[in-house]
């Protein structure tokens, strides 16, 4: 207790307050769906039962700017209403003044611990317990122990309370964010130019299958839908993205990190997910054989999580990070990309993720922007023509105070498919998740973070599929992933196809040995 109070009293300062998360069904080892009830918090309950801090949320902000954060909250998407937003004013309210009482009375209860002390060491045993002080004392002691009693549980209720629906709040919003849906997003910037063919140009599956590189088709009875292999080229491709990738970020000073693929429900809260809310993309596992674990959707939860609880030397900021993982998401609108990569249920993703200071309140803004511009450098070597987007109110992450996309243009879709986006989470995952920096004072402040694609295999391989597909069906290799495929050329495969041979075939032209 002493500790966790001298971490509290080094706290300095930071930027934003507000908190979200994001949902989920969990899978049995039948592959059956069941859900928890979207009023429970995992954060709270990690907190609660003594592993970390409370959160500590920026609520003599949240009270001052009332309206600021009505405002923000209504052009945000997320469960909470105006009317949720006066709830957790008045809850946090009420639990200052609780506290404040509590605080009073203990205060009363030590004092009079220490009359009764002077008093046992001035009287003897006979008179004392007659004497009119010390039965007064008592009784006043007797009284406090009831009234705290009340009280604690008045604050445990309203703690409860408050941080439950207090955590579903978004961050702020950076003033040039565009207000709306996904139509008003600005774009920033148009980089390269779009593939000519002069042949109709087909989709990344076809193209795949023919080469026999991609399969999906017939995985329902093995994988389930959303699922597919790459094979021989389709695999090599997989791997040469990620080195590429990996190698020039580690060029770029970043640090490489292996994460856990199975993680607590408060890492993912602090981020900004809540695997038990409703329409979730986050996997839950049973809960009746493993309590409180889901598969992480991207590795920003897992390097979060390294950092959860601790404080880095401000020398060593900004730290950059990157992480090449298998992502996992539930995709529950079936009606979306049914077919092909675009949205399946695991891909392998290369992530980056950053913390920084907040001395000046610019050093994560820079962060963003390095981001980016790393994205971009990538994207243009990969020689992929596609937009910069500054994602508007409703697009953005309840822990993003600004986030950018890049939308990569795909012929097989005849339009522009999302390959990456990158977030500036000021001090909303920190504040959560207690990542914080020392400086020589030394002075505990909760540190930024911001996060970035910087290849999610599945979508980029559909871009360099379908824009560097020939007449004769072969796929041209980038320059820069030459070296890790040892060809120039993607080219008809010289084996034969596996032939199915299952009981939905419509004809059986092979006999079988019995």
């Amino acid at each position: 207790m002493a500790a966790r109070r001298l971490r509290q009293l080094l706290r300095g300062g930071g930027v934003s307050f507000f908190s979200q998360l994001v949902p989920g069904p969990w899978l049995s080892p039948a592959g059956c769906c069941r859900r928890y009830s979207s009023s429970r918090s995992s954060l709270y309950d990690h907190v609660r039962d003594g592993y970390s801090d409370r959160p500590c949320l920026d609520m003599g902000t949240v009270c001052a700017r009332t309206q600021a954060v009505l405002d923000n909250v209504g052009q945000r998407k997320g469960e909470l209403t105006g009317p949720d937003v006066s709830d957790i004013v008045s809850t946090w309210q009420k639990l200052t003044k609780v506290k404040e009482e509590i605080e009073k009375l203990e205060n009363e209860k030590s004092d009079i611990s220490v009359s009764v002390k002077a008093l046992v060491d001035k009287e003897n045993k006979e008179t004392l317990q007659s004497h009119p002080e010390f039965l007064r004392l008592r009784k006043r002691g007797k009284e406090i122990r009831l009234e705290l009693n009340v009280l604690y549980d008045q604050e445990n209720q309203l703690d409860e309370r408050f941080y439950v629906k207090a955590l579903k709040l978004p961050n702020w919003t950076h003033p040039s964010v565009p207000i709306g849906d996904e139509s008003q997003a600005v774009v920033v910037e148009m980089v390269g130019e779009k593939p000519v063919f002069d042949f109709k140009p087909k989709g990344h599956l076809q193209i795949g299958e023919d080469l026999d590189i991609i399969r999906q088709r017939r995985l329902s009875h093995v994988s389930g839908h959303r699922s597919y292999y790459l094979r021989g080229a389709g695999s090599e491709l997989q791997l040469a993205l990620v080195q590429f990738t990996m190698n020039k970020l580690l060029k770029k000073g970043f640090v490489a990190i292996t994460v856990p693929d199975m993680l607590k429900g408060a890492v993912f809260e602090g981020c900004g997910m809540r695997p038990n809310a409703k329409s979730s993309q986050v996997y839950q596992l049973d809960p009746t054989r493993f309590e409180d674990l889901s598969l992480a959707g991207t590795a920003e939860v897992g390097i979060a999580g390294y950092f959860m609880d601790h404080a880095v030397d401000i020398q060593d900021l900004p730290m950059r990070m990157v992480c090449s993982s298998t992502c996992y998401r539930a995709e529950t609108d079936t009606a979306r990309e049914p077919w092909g990569l675009y949205r399946v249920h695991h891909f392998t993703k290369v992530e980056m993720f950053g913390v920084t200071a907040a001395e000046t309140g610019t050093e994560s803004t820079e962060l963003l922007d390095e981001f980016v511009s790393l994205q971009k450098e990538i994207f243009s070597d990969l020689g992929l023509h596609y937009k910069l987007l500054d994602m508007p109110t409703q697009e953005l992450g309840l822990p993003a105070y600004r986030k950018f996309d890049i939308e990569a243009w795909m012929p097989g879709r005849g339009d522009y498919g999302e390959i990456s986006s990158a977030s500036n989470c000021t001090d909303y995952q920190s504040r959560r998740l207690n990542i914080m920096y020392y400086d020589e004072a030394p002075l505990l402040k909760y540190a930024h973070t911001v996060n970035g694609t910087a290849c999610a295999v599945p979508r980029t391989m559909i871009a360099l599929l379908e824009c560097n597909q020939t007449k004769d069906g072969s796929v041209r290799v980038p320059k820069v992933l030459q070296p890790y495929l040892g060809r120039e050329m993607l080219t008809h495969p010289g084996h034969s196809p596996l032939r199915y041979i299952g009981p939905n075939q419509y004809q059986r032209n092979l006999s079988k040995t019995e």
